[in-house]
């Protein structure tokens, strides 16, 4: 699925994603906190480094973010006694695209005042517009992913034959940690969406 809003929503949830990135068919993944802002996503770091070093090598890039659910246990969907049926439900985001580097001041500004607004919403700190942080924006590097594809993912067992996806809801409900509530409620939303 591609639909933007769902993307967009989940992006402005969840605080950290995996950043993919290659070079000389050396593959190399790093998890870092992002913020979006429009249609970008803004991440920041150091001047120098491994991230940096193949960045400037290849500006080609895939992201992923993920929402975990419940953990379903093998019991949960199947009385067989096996393994096989254990699984996690989630949404996950995957983002293929461009990085560029951002050298413009305000910009610089406005993607750090996003990350610090989504990773502390109470405030507390002095804006980033303030003289005293020229400095240290000046000495970080950061870097804006335009995204070329986007894609959405549900997993929530919502193919399941009703038999299997009834009994999970059961054991969720026996269970009944506040994440199985919520599990729940995404299985019976995605299955009315998606069933066959």
């Amino acid at each position: 699925m591609n639909d933007k809003k769902l993307i967009y929503a989940l992006l402005d949830e969840v605080d950290f994603a995996t950043l993919a990135i290659s070079a000389d068919d050396k593959p190399y993944s790093l998890p870092i906190n992002f913020v979006r802002v429009d249609k970008q996503i803004y991440f920041h770091g150091s001047k120098s480094g491994r991230k940096i070093d193949i960045l400037k090598r290849n500006l080609l890039a895939s992201f992923s973010a993920v929402k975990a659910f419940s953990l379903i246990d093998s019991d949960f969907s199947s009385s067989a006694g096996l393994a096989c049926p254990a699984t996690q439900f989630f949404t996950s985001v995957s983002i293929d695209g461009d990085i560029e580097f951002v050298e413009d001041y305000d910009e610089k500004v406005l993607a750090l005042s996003s990350l610090m607004s989504k990773l502390q919403p109470k405030g507390g700190y002095k804006p980033l517009d303030d003289s005293l942080y020229k400095k240290m924006i000046d000495k970080t590097t950061i870097y804006k992913l335009i995204p070329n594809q986007m894609n959405i993912k549900h997993k929530f067992g919502q193919q399941l034959p009703k038999e299997r996806f009834d009994m999970i809801i059961s054991s969720l409900l026996d269970r009944s940690n506040s994440i199985d509530l919520q599990t729940i409620e995404m299985m019976k939303s995605r299955r009315s969406k998606d069933a066959v």
